[in-house]
């Protein structure tokens, strides 16, 4: 064995599936060996009496990225992934939005631009496919997915991105026929508008009703269509930033139906509520996302949702925009809800809040920490065996916990750009104070140890989580569903 670069040394190592007590060896940025006792390297990490986890994968952030309001969020890609890693995230992989009319490739070359010289920490994009015409679907889409943008997220909801079942359709056929895995928001588009507009009509602008215009029934149905029609396409599919029961009940009856359907939460869903919308003045506006915040039951639903498998994946939907006219207040000093530029900023608590509310309260153990926070999100979306994992030949992306450190959030002490954090006052017991990215010291002593420009962009492989299920071929009998007939002809040609 070469001589080894760093040693982290007397820690606990802590996976999705294992727990031993072991030294970690890294040589060129990867894991070179774990052993109970390792030779010395050439600079030594001493983890007693902490955890050593794989570093984190966020899979759902929105960084350097104009909202459906028109609105830049507030952290580019410095300050997104500066953010992350001091929250123990390793990997980031946030969107790259099309919008009306544009080229998708297009799209990649300038977030990509943004990106390369500023991330600290490795990057990929998921893809936004807000305009699914012949071009993109056919030319830009396969090209894309074969340099490694392997998955992409659609929306039933907002004006600018939201397609309709067609549409949607549409996209679940060229997902299923080039391997690509996608992600849905799913939200009933016209029971949030018909609410919207009743609410308006009767003077009703404030925060608070935000969480009254996104029904929690809208959210259950839009998950429950979207599964419908991910099944006639025979597709898995991830439902993302899942706020309630109603949508909760859909996805776990499609899993034990044996679909592959997938979901993800949030931190906000389990630790802020819509009363938060009706702070005092447009304090409000501080909370307002979507799906937007629900009440307690609705966090004992998500959590219950946590530790019984309906949900795959944890994510913070980072999406800062400051509290001035720059962001939440485009608009105005005193918008109503609807103008005001909708996302929370939480991509550096992500990780701390599940372990602090979760593993530290006994909600969850280490084990399912990691599998959300990190080895999940790396399968789900083509990193795995690379990212999310403590495993020889993987990279040295490894964070060390201190269970009993307790931080009191406040903003002075995090490192987005957005001014505010939703979470200001919560007690946090478990914190990274170490992190590694790709073997190099990342964040040590609080301080940020590696420079703008560092992070790699990530060629990511086919989920296989993407993989049919092959519900279709067993539908193809022409006598029995001769839509389904026509559909598989259809991929069948473009193939």
């Amino acid at each position: 064995m070469p001589e080894l670069d760093l040693v982290v040394r007397n820690g606990t190592v802590v996976t999705s599936s294992d727990r031993m007590a072991c030294d970690i060896g890294i040589v060129d940025g990867k894991i070179a060996a774990l052993s109970a006792r390792l030779d010395r390297g050439k600079q030594e990490i001493d983890a007693t009496g902490l955890y050593v986890l794989p570093g984190g994968v966020e899979g759902h952030c929105h960084i350097e990225q104009r909202g459906t309001h028109g609105v830049m969020t507030a952290d580019d890609f410095y300050t997104g992934t500066v953010s992350a890693v001091f929250g123990g995230t390793t990997t980031v992989l946030p969107f790259a939005a099309q919008g009306q009319g544009e080229s998708l490739r297009r799209v990649v070359e300038d977030y990509a631009a943004c990106a390369r010289p500023k991330a600290v920490i490795d990057y990929g994009f998921h893809l936004i496919i807000a305009d699914p015409t012949t071009q993109v679907l056919e030319q830009e889409l396969p090209s894309l997915i074969q340099e490694g943008f392997t998955s992409f997220k659609i929306y039933m909801t907002y004006d600018r991105l939201r397609l309709d079942d067609l549409q949607v359709l549409e996209v679940f056929a060229a997902a299923r026929e080039l391997g690509a895995f996608v992600m849905v928001h799913a939200e009933n588009h016209d029971m949030i508008r018909w609410l919207r507009k009743r609410l308006l009509e009767r003077g009703h602008v404030k925060p608070r009703y935000h969480a009254i215009s996104h029904p929690r029934v809208g959210e259950g149905e839009a998950a429950n269509r979207a599964i419908a029609l991910s099944r006639l396409i025979d597709i898995p599919i991830l439902i993302v930033h899942v706020s309630c029961e109603q949508a909760m009940v859909e996805i776990r009856k499609a899993q034990t139906a044996g679909l592959k359907v997938f979901a993800e939460t949030c931190p906000q869903y389990l630790c802020l509520t819509a009363k938060d919308l009706d702070r005092e003045a447009m304090e409000g506006a501080k909370f307002c996302c979507s799906p937007p915040l629900r009440d307690l039951a609705s966090q004992e639903a998500i959590w219950r949702g946590i530790r019984n498998g309906t949900f795959q994946v944890f994510s913070s939907d980072h999406a800062p925009y400051r509290f001035d006219e720059t962001g939440k207040f485009h608009a105005g000093p005193n918008p109503h809800f609807t103008q005001v530029a909708n996302g929370l900023p939480g991509i550096e608590l992500r990780a701390p809040l599940l372990f602090s509310e979760g593993v530290g309260k006994g909600r969850i153990d280490l084990h399912q920490f990691v599998a959300l926070t990190s080895t999940n999100p790396a399968k789900i979306y083509g990193l795995y065996p690379r990212k999310g994992s403590l495993a020889v030949g993987g990279d040295a992306d490894i964070a060390l916990w201190d269970p009993h450190k307790e931080v009191t959030v406040t903003h002075d002490i995090l490192h987005d750009a957005c001014g505010y954090t939703p979470y200001e006052g919560m007690r946090i017991k478990g914190w990274p104070v170490t992190v590694l990215s790709r073997g190099r010291v990342a964040v040590q002593d609080g301080q940020l140890k590696i420079a703008r420009g560092g992070g790699c962009l990530l060629k990511r492989e086919l989920s296989t989580a993407a993989r049919p299920l092959g519900v279709l071929e067993q539908e193809m009998d022409p006598a029995k569903n001769f839509g389904a007939s026509v559909l598989s002809s259809r991929v069948a040609q473009r193939t």
